[in-house]
């Protein structure tokens, strides 16, 4: 009860014992009137203060708060982490956990080249280029042909005089991109550029090339290779104790969507499958990876073991993980397709020796045909955004997260792109699996 409201009661008990005789009656009426007056200001005053707090604690609600801000999204310059010190809280917490829940979204940069330079260009994208030193997005797109034919997996090397500065494989379209100097802050003397595409026994050159005022160009083989039905698929998943709230649902999204797959391709492709798990240094393991295999349960298996635990501070150890993955294991020498699914929350250390070495292992995803394609959870912030859609550009890869409309784990980014199609996550991963192994 409020201090106003308070007064006022005792005043009016102290009026009821009154015994005064009528002289002094219109004396206390007159005493009265001027309380009552007084009171009405003190609860006109208490009711201005209450609508002052409440509006102030409901700001973020309130639409003219929205749009008085006047700040783009993209002119944020570096967003607040969330740490891990606690678990994070469920939105829905009673959802039993089944294949078929969580949601996603995807956004292809590759497909959408204009829109990134552009995003790169503003403040948020240059701020993220500078955190992990992805410095120039000149790209120039190869398409492989052999006598009109899309030709997959066919080698494309980059060079400026007689140095190899990028080196990628192509898809089943035929697509492959290289960049010229991604990891170079100035690109000024690189050159003309080389580019050498080879398959199988075939090979050509294409010499003085401008990047990126080229754009695209066709190398056409002449005679076509046989198209591998191998494909490798793997799973990199961060483990740590922020992984929580959605870990459990994410393995029964992965579970189904390693049977689905393998079902769907069993008598056209070779699939095989790895599933990788990872947390941070100090926690019981580091990486704990699991080659790959054609075994469908074993996978699955893998996947049902897992728990969310460790970490501790946000960033965790995706380098050691995505070293593990790109070295430890045997990827196949000839392939349709090598995808890397990397589930994470989190970015790497922002130590220099572990940018670097992210640098490096991009360059040798794609040196390897190897395309990493995020899946980002709830917690990702805007420069773990940034650097998973570097990298998925770089590999041919694309940018997939997850989305709030499932009631499922915390909240999550919404990223910086543009219109797109929410949709099961499963469903969506299966989707991308079939576009990249699709002649």
């Amino acid at each position: 009860m409020k201090v106003g409201h308070s007064l006022k009661k005792s005043i009016r008990q102290k009026r009821g014992y009154s015994w005064i005789a009528t002289v002094l009656l219109v004396m206390f009426l007159a005493l009265s009137a001027c309380s009552s007056a007084s009171n009405d200001a003190s609860n006109r005053g208490n009711s201005m203060a209450s609508e002052s707090v409440g509006k102030g604690s409901s700001s973020d609600e309130s639409p003219e708060a929205e749009t008085s801000t006047g700040t783009d999204k993209a002119l944020i310059v570096k967003p607040e982490r969330e740490k891990e010190g606690g678990k994070r809280g469920y939105q829905n917490p009673n959802k039993d956990v089944q294949a078929g829940q969580l949601t996603a979204g995807e956004w292809d940069d590759l497909a959408a080249w204009e829109r990134f330079g552009n995003l790169l260009n503003a403040q948020e994208g240059d701020y993220s280029k500078q955190v992990w030193q992805f410095w120039n997005f000149d790209r120039l797109e190869v398409i492989v042909t052999a006598n009109g034919k899309a030709v997959s997996d066919a080698t494309v090397e980059l060079l400026a005089g007689k140095k190899a500065i990028w080196k990628a494989r192509t898809n089943t379209e035929g697509r492959a991109y290289v960049y010229a100097g991604l990891f170079d802050r100035d690109t000024a003397n690189l050159g003309a550029y080389t580019v050498k595409v080879q398959s199988a026994q075939e090979s050509k050159t294409t010499q003085q090339l401008e990047i990126p005022e080229q754009g695209s160009i066709k190398v056409d083989l002449g005679k076509s290779a046989k198209v591998s039905d191998q494909v490798d698929i793997m799973f990199v998943v961060d483990t740590t104790g922020s992984m929580e709230d959605e870990l459990n649902y994410l393995t029964a999204e992965l579970k189904d969507v390693v049977r689905r797959v393998s079902d769907e391709h069993a008598n056209q492709l070779g699939i095989r499958l790895s599933a990788n798990f990872y947390r941070d240094k100090h926690d019981d393991y580091i990486v704990k990876p699991y080659p790959f295999t054609t075994d469908v349960n074993k996978v699955t298996d893998q996947f049902s073991k897992q728990k969310a635990e460790g970490g501790g501070d946000f960033p965790e150890a995706v380098d050691q993980a995505l070293r593990d993955a790109l070295h430890e294991h045997e990827w196949s020498k000839e392939a349709r397709a090598r995808l890397l699914f990397l589930v994470l929350d989190a970015p790497p250390h922002d130590d220099p020796q572990i940018i670097d070495e992210m640098k490096k292992l991009t360059e040798d995803a794609a040196g390897q045909g190897v395309r990493i394609i995020p899946v980002a959870s709830s917690g990702v912030d805007v420069e773990t955004e940034y650097l998973m859609r570097f990298m998925a550009t770089a590999t041919g890869g694309t940018y997939l997260f997850l989305t709030d409309d499932s009631g499922i784990g915390s909240e999550h980014l919404e990223p910086a792109v543009g219109e797109y199609e929410v949709k099961l996550l499963n469903d969506l991963l299966v989707e991308v699996i079939n576009r990249y192994v699709q002649e």
